[in-house]
């Protein structure tokens, strides 16, 4: 598939895994993903995309307030 955003969309991606092949893809990327029942990387901070953990349970986890506070 051919993105005429690619290339730009290449440079803003943050997903820590470069040799994918739907870099600067995002729409197959989230594809890819929600088939998976996962996240994109772009949607994590950087800590949390560089454990590769994109399931759905590790976002809400790390995104709930913490309420112990």
């Amino acid at each position: 598939m051919t993105c005429a955003n690619q290339g730009r969309n290449s440079k803003n991606c943050t997903c820590s895994y470069t040799s994918c092949s739907k870099r600067g893809l995002c729409c197959e990327c989230v594809q890819y993903h929600l088939l998976k029942n996962e996240i994109p990387g772009c949607f994590f901070l950087p800590d949390a995309e560089k454990t590769y953990d994109r399931s759905i349970e590790h976002f809400i986890r790390i995104k709930k307030p913490n309420t112990n506070e």
